[in-house]
């Protein structure tokens, strides 16, 4: 019998969960590890939810058609038309990317770097990961010109690439494709027969509303598949809800078909109260778009203050437009970083920041990158406070970055990062 398919377990949560023992024992440590949303739940969505917690049978397996509809909504207000029987709903959209997986078939293109489960969850579905990198400062979309050729050389070897994964925003980078990468994408995925699986959760997290980013879905409809989910725009990560749309025509009515019967044997349906508050989310009512731009511009100001840090270190990094995350490059200190600590990888600074500052980073290695290259991600997204009533004011702050609580945890980054890069001292002269 052959043996099940190995893989390890999430980077992000299992750092989180080391850094959260560390905790538990008394250390100070700043976990930058995941980006867990650290605000509290709106208000009107605990209601709703609560309102809802007598509903305790099964529903529909695509999910409710309240919740089907307010997503469908949610999309027609960004360009997006969408038919609500094309909607599926499920217990997050993590889960929703894998049963997608399963449901396309084949081997997957994936970009590195790119968010820690799409190659995993590619592995556990039977398929091969393909591995293309992206542009500079574009992440999230494989280079289409390099897409091209992988897919190719692929096809060539035996392999039976079917998808391409992207991610608009970006995690781990922050940043978003361009337009036009985002066209020739669509181009080449159309020429190669390519179905693109847009993970589009950070899209209401875009720090300038004025330039959003643009899903593949504008220029391939016919064979983009785009999920999001409340995770991130509402910080709602435990609730485990998540949307699948699936395009209009022949080739997304037989995905959709293929998911449906997927999700009955994996989940049978959404869970019921959730699917109320999330209806009710995705409707976009006021109280909600405040709250989602107060959070958004929550993160534009930390993670662009952690990005100064990182930058008055010697560290590169593209400019952060979305989310909370930061992807800095220190290989312009390499030969500093080995000579005064030993230092040669991405490994071995996240190594190093977590032992001996107590700051959780990620290796780029754990976004599918070598573990030579300099490159972490840190999140900000948990530097907000540790009770709610500290992370409601950060939410309300004017400068959140006058609140002692987020300076404290932005100059420590600091502090570390300027130890971390500052020259060794020059060895004292022998006494003649």
């Amino acid at each position: 019998m052959p043996e099940p398919p190995s893989v390890p377990m999430s980077a992000t949560l299992a750092a989180d969960e080391a850094m959260a023992r560390r905790r538990r024992a008394g250390e100070q440590v700043l976990s930058m590890t995941s980006g867990e949303i650290g605000l509290p739940v709106h208000p009107a969505l605990a209601e709703r939810l609560a309102a809802a917690a007598h509903e305790n049978a099964y529903g529909p397996v695509s999910g409710s058609e309240a919740l089907r509809e307010a997503a469908a909504g949610y999309w027609g207000r960004r360009g997006l038309d969408t038919d609500p029987g094309l909607v599926v709903a499920g217990p997050g959209s993590k889960p929703l990317l894998f049963a997608l997986l399963l449901a396309v078939g084949g081997d997957v293109v994936v970009p590195v770097p790119s968010w820690v489960s799409y190659a995993a969850q590619a592995r556990l579905a039977g398929a091969r990961p393909v591995t293309v990198p992206i542009l500079p400062g574009e992440g999230g979309v494989p280079d289409p010109e390099r897409l091209r050729e992988a897919v190719v050389v692929a096809r060539a070897a035996g392999q039976d690439p079917r998808s391409v994964v992207v991610t608009v925003p970006d995690n781990p980078t922050g940043t978003i494709a361009s337009p036009g990468t985002v066209r020739r994408l669509a181009g080449v995925a159309r020429e190669l027969g390519l179905v693109i699986v847009s993970d589009e959760i950070y899209c209401d997290l875009v720090h300038d509303v004025s330039t959003p980013a643009e899903s593949p879905a504008l220029h391939a409809p016919e064979r983009t598949v785009v999920t999001t989910g409340l995770t991130k725009n509402l910080a709602l990560g435990g609730w485990r809800t998540g949307v699948a749309r699936l395009p209009d025509g022949d080739l997304g009515r037989a995905l959709h078909g293929r998911l449906v019967s997927i999700a009955s044997q994996i989940w049978s349906s959404p869970t019921a109260p959730v699917q109320a508050a999330a209806a009710y989310a995705f409707g976009e009512p006021p109280e909600l778009t405040a709250h989602i731009a107060a959070s958004r511009r929550l993160h534009a100001a930390v993670v662009r203050a952690a990005a100064d840090r990182f930058t008055a270190a010697g560290a590169v990094l593209a400019p952060v437009r979305a989310t909370s995350y930061l992807y800095p490059d220190f290989e312009p200190v390499r030969g500093r970083l080995a000579r005064t600590h030993g230092i040669h990888g991405g490994d071995d600074l996240t190594r190093f920041l977590s032992e001996r500052h107590g700051v959780g980073v990620l290796p780029a290695s754990a976004f599918g990158e070598s573990g030579n290259v300099l490159r972490i991600r840190a999140a900000t997204s948990r530097l907000y406070g540790d009770t709610d009533e500290r992370r409601r004011a950060a939410l309300a702050a004017p400068d959140p970055l006058e609140l002692p609580w987020i300076r404290a945890a932005v100059d420590r980054i600091g502090t570390v990062l300027t130890g971390l890069t500052a020259p060794a001292p020059s060895p004292a002269a022998s006494p003649s």
